[in-house]
């Protein structure tokens, strides 16, 4: 007998499940980085915080967490960045977890690479 077209079958139920998982995990990363970067606008803009404490938040991090990976100085910039790019889009903001993280990096670099580009054509004139 052959069981071919029934592994498969089974094959496609395991990736399924794969990809299911994989998107609810960068659901709940994102979710994490929107709401670090909350706090820290929140704390930046209430002047209870100073610019430099993401600074010594990445030190406290590094020296007193070492297994937790990604929140260096310029991770946490950009979770702060991540959150005050979408905070006031009514539209966006549910959609957020849709995006990966990767992807809004991307986009951040290309907008960054836009703004460089027009600016240097600017200055040539």
């Amino acid at each position: 007998m052959d069981y071919i077209v029934d592994f498969n079958e089974i094959i496609e139920l395991i990736e399924t499940a794969r990809q299911n998982a994989l998107q609810k995990v960068n659901e709940e990363l994102i979710n994490l980085y929107w709401n670090v970067g909350k706090f820290l606008s929140d704390r930046i803009a209430n002047a209870k915080w100073g610019d430099s404490v993401i600074d010594d938040l990445s030190e406290f991090i590094s020296q007193n967490h070492p297994q937790i990976k990604g929140f260096n100085r310029r991770g946490l910039y950009r979770m702060r960045q991540f959150y005050e790019t979408y905070k006031d889009n009514e539209f966006v903001t549910p959609l957020v977890t849709q995006i990966s993280w990767t992807a809004f990096n991307l986009s951040l670099f290309n907008i960054n690479s836009l703004l460089f580009c027009n600016i240097s054509k600017y200055l040539e004139y």
